[in-house]
């Protein structure tokens, strides 16, 4: 730390003081405050100092400096215990507190905020709409919660009168998924400020506090900052989900209660009357209720007789006001209990299954009132010390008594410190049938007419040789307290002189059944759904409440067990002066403070203890990695002797105590350095395991495949064999068929078979053909063999080429043969092996010209049904006929025959196809 901070600034750490003494931690606490250094270590306890002033070290370039960084990496810093915090969270899947304690004005409340701010900051780095919006919906929490519990008071500006603690409920990847807010014991007075004027006047309200009873005490001028508030509380209302209706009803609910203040009484001597005015009138209608129904509320109680007789009893003047008193603040309370409840309804985690989204882990920030010692100490004050004794005594369990127990307990030899012990100021409060509390509620319950002063007396008669308790009874001769009113109890922080006034009124805090079933008969649903209780008829018999000081006294013991049971982180806080300036430095105010917070203490016990301890097995298995002698598995005969192999490889030997159990470290400096050597150590082995891991994929997926080919294999051969047995099959009798099988449909073939499908289907014909042929005579076979050469020439060509009729082929033989002839002389054409011959039949069919055949390159025959025939010579010596149809068939079509047995010659002649 010395290296972050120049010496200018003093010791960063308390721990680093040269001898621990108050002289000493005074003042480097005023040099760093002095300095603008607010926040000082002792060890992991953050101190802070209110500067009273607005500081540039809360912007983004502050949350990204502490991000991910180790406690010691940064100066002192509040974003350092809430990163501390987090990754302890996040790390082990433990969870954790932030106890943020000191008195009212130490700045408990902004501490709190900056602690939420850098938690929403850190996490859900992917932008994650759902988790954004749980994200707004607890940092806009605050500010709701602010507006209705926070006071200006005369030490602070923005008191806590409410105690807040609010779990954050994190997912295995460290996003918030949710949270969950508990509230103790609010002081019921507030004012809202900052309306417009139209809303105002459907409120019946004006903007000049002064002009309402339960606010003219308080009442200072509205500025633009109330506005800006008001508007930011309004806007943080609907982000949350709070509806139109609902914020409606909260505006209607405050005004009642500013009306209530307003209502006066008169009395005539035998009855009690509302004073002129329109409040009753204003009352029901922001209640949605009838305004006969509210003024019977206001002037007479209901009671049931034990026969279940029920009759209605006249208030007094000091009734009626009493009553309307206490119906303004359960209005109040009532409606803070309800507006936390539907903020928790919104962040709370819906859904959650561990076994589908791993480990829910949670981090608890506790935000509540401070010490108090005002000039009058009434119930509040007392209820509100009695929480700060208890979370003290949490501290010195925690940090002081606990850490030395462990110590013992673990057989670590080290110098005992003393401390002093608040047990015994927390049994004078809460201990049965002794205590304050139970005293308290002895009195409430006890019948006929009990009065604060007897109820003192019994105090002074049960508590009178307590050391911590005292009263003018008992010491007659301290004037600082009055006879039958005062009691003073030497508290952990200082003396506190309690006015016993009202004690037992708001303890008992009494709310005369007729208001709660005028609440609950409400047509307003917000109204109805605050007062549950007002169901309830005047003649059913309930069980009678709790008074207001066990349920408070229950609600912190419940409240202590819950952080007890969390990984602490504290944060003190100390308020340097009463004036609120940010350059004075009340040395005796602060030294008071150091003294009753047990900060020296807490030094003493850091410096003679140690930082970090950890079960020998969980050390190893987070840092086994840093060693060679403990990756990834040791042979050692026990974890000890591996932990030792790591420590003394990297020479922590004398920064170390071995327990029983445990692994003791002094100094954050050592863990932190194996945490460096461990971060360098994660990329590596990450790498080493996605490749080991990467490799078993690719294993598995070659085995994959090689089992989906040989599948695939055997499929391919179970196809094609059944495929030849379905060809097997149909075709197994075609030799018996007239038409050798030309009318057996083939069976669709596999695609691998394709290829093997056209050529079984060629072949097929060709058999087919044979077999045909076959029977054909030897005698019919050159007229067959001219007829396929024509099919092959003509097909498509001519619609009509002769293939129906028998081709005679010799008609010179034939009398009655059709004869050849050119346009004017009758003519006859003789086709022979070598030559083509043009005969003149007149004339005994003389040789009129010879053409060798073998000159013949070509010929031409028209589309239509025309008999005309070119035949061309490679010595362009072209021949054209015209072929005359038979005299017996005179139809009949002759190019075909000529065309067949030409090319059939020169097929058989040549052996070579012939093209068309």
């Amino acid at each position: 730390m010395a290296e972050l901070e120049g010496f200018e600034f003093g010791k960063s750490d308390f721990v680093l003081l040269d001898e621990v003494t108050m002289e000493q931690f005074l003042d480097n606490l005023k040099m760093r405050f002095e300095k603008g250094r607010i926040y000082t270590y002792i060890g992991e306890v953050v101190v802070s100092v209110n500067p009273y002033r607005q500081m540039d070290i809360y912007g983004k370039d502050a949350i990204d400096a502490y991000r991910g960084r180790e406690l010691y990496e940064n100066p002192p810093h509040l974003y350092a215990v809430a990163d501390a915090a987090y990754k302890a969270m996040k790390r082990r899947a433990k969870d954790t507190c932030i106890v943020i304690s000191g008195e009212s004005g130490a700045g408990k409340t902004e501490a709190s905020k900056y602690i939420m701010q850098y938690i929403a900051a850190i996490t859900n780095p992917s932008q994650r709409l759902e988790v954004e919006s749980v994200k707004n919906v607890l940092l806009k929490s605050n500010c709701v919660l602010e507006a209705f519990g926070n006071a200006k008071t005369n030490r602070n500006d923005n008191s806590s009168r409410f105690g807040k603690y609010m779990d954050i409920n994190f997912n295995f990847n460290g996003d918030p998924t949710g949270g969950h807010i508990n509230n103790y014991l609010l002081e019921k007075v507030k004012l809202l400020r900052g309306g417009s004027e139209d809303m105002l006047k459907s409120l019946h309200l004006n903007k000049d506090p002064t002009d309402y009873t339960y606010t003219q005490q308080g009442a200072s001028v509205t500025t633009v900052n109330d506005r800006s508030c008001h508007k930011a509380v309004m806007s943080a209302l609907k982000v949350i989900g709070f509806t139109e209706a609902e914020i409606n009803s909260i505006y209607k609910i405050l005004s009642t209660i500013l009306h209530l203040g307003n209502l006066q009484f008169v009395s005539d001597g035998e009855s009690v009357q509302l004073s002129e005015g329109d409040a009753v009138q204003h009352i029901a209608e922001l209640t949605s209720a009838e305004p006969e129904s509210v003024k019977k509320a206001l002037l007479y109680r209901t009671v049931a007789t034990g026969g279940g007789e029920v009759i209605e009893k006249g208030h007094s003047e000091q009734e009626a006001s009493y009553g309307r008193d206490a119906f303004a603040k359960a209005l109040y309370e009532r409606l803070f209990g309800w507006i936390v409840g539907r903020i928790n309804s919104v962040i709370e985690v819906k859904d959650y299954n561990p076994a589908l989204h791993g480990k829910n882990t949670v981090i608890g920030v506790l935000d509540i009132y401070g010490f108090e010692i005002f000039d009058n100490n009434s119930f509040e004050q007392f209820c509100i010390n009695y929480c700060n004794e208890k979370l003290q005594q949490l501290f010195i369990e925690l940090i002081l008594k606990q850490e030395q127990a462990e110590y013992n307990r673990e057989g670590i030899t080290w110098q005992h410190i003393d401390y002093f012990n608040n047990q015994i100021i927390v049994d004078l409060v809460e201990q049965p049938h002794k205590g304050i509390i139970s005293i308290l509620d002895d009195a409430c319950l006890t019948a006929g007419k009990v009065t604060d002063t007897v109820c003192l007396d019994s105090m002074n008669q049960k508590l009178g040789q307590h050391a911590h308790y005292t009263s003018r009874k008992l010491c007659p001769t301290d004037k600082t307290m009055e006879f039958n009113r005062h009691f003073r109890i030497r508290h952990y922080a200082g003396d506190v002189t309690y006015s016993v006034e009202s004690f037992l009124d708001k303890n008992k805090d009494p709310l005369f059944q007729d208001f709660k079933r005028l609440m609950f008969n409400s047509l307003d649903p917000v109204l109805t759904e605050m007062w549950p209780d007002g169901k309830l008829s005047i003649t059913e018999v309930t069980k009678r409440p709790l008074t207001a000081a066990t349920l408070f006294k229950n609600s912190i013991i419940a409240l202590v067990d819950k952080l007890a049971c969390k990984e602490p982180y504290y944060v003190r806080c100390v308020k340097p002066n009463e004036v609120k300036s940010p350059m004075l430095f009340d040395e005796a105010r602060c030294r008071h403070q150091v003294a009753y917070l047990g900060l020296l203490e807490n030094v003493r016990v850091r410096r003679a203890g140690f930082a970090y301890r950890q079960p020998y097995e969980r050390f190893l298995q987070r840092y086994k990695m840093t060693c060679e002698y403990t990756w990834p598995n040791h042979l050692m005969s026990s974890d000890r002797e591996a932990v030792e192999a790591i420590v003394v490889q990297h020479g922590f030997e004398g920064d170390v105590a071995y327990g029983l159990t445990k692994l003791f470290v002094r100094t954050p400096r050592s863990l932190f350095t194996l945490e460096q050597e461990r971060a360098a150590l994660i990329p590596i082995l990450v790498l080493f395991l996605q490749k080991v891991w990467r490799g078993a994929l690719a294993r598995m997926r070659c085995r994959q495949m090689r089992a989906i080919y040989t599948i695939m294999g055997c499929y391919k051969r179970y196809k094609v064999k059944a495929h030849f047995w379905e060809v097997e099959r149909r075709f197994a009798n075609v030799r018996n068929m007239s038409d050798y099988g030309k009318s057996v449909e083939w069976p669709t073939p596999p695609a691998a078979l394709m290829q093997f499908h056209r050529i079984t289907q060629h072949l097929h014909r060709r058999w087919r053909a044979r077999q045909i042929v076959k029977n054909i005579p030897p005698s019919d076979m050159p007229e067959v063999r001219a007829k396929v050469a024509a099919l092959g020439a003509l097909s498509g060509e001519r619609v009509d080429w002769g293939f129906n009729r028998a081709w005679e082929r010799d008609y010179l033989a034939n009398l009655y043969c059709s004869f050849l002839s050119s346009s004017t002389k009758d003519r006859a054409l003789l086709i022979t092996d070598k030559h083509i011959y043009k005969l003149e039949h007149k004339k005994h069919f003389k040789m009129q010209k010879r053409m060798p055949i073998e000159t013949v390159t070509s010929l031409s025959v028209t589309s239509g049904s025309d008999q005309m025939v070119a035949l061309h010579t490679a010595s362009q010596d072209d021949m054209l006929v015209y072929l005359q149809r038979g005299q017996l068939g005179p139809k009949q079509d002759r190019v075909g025959e000529l065309v067949g047995t030409l090319c059939d010659h020169f097929t058989r002649k040549t052996r070579f196809r012939i093209r068309y």
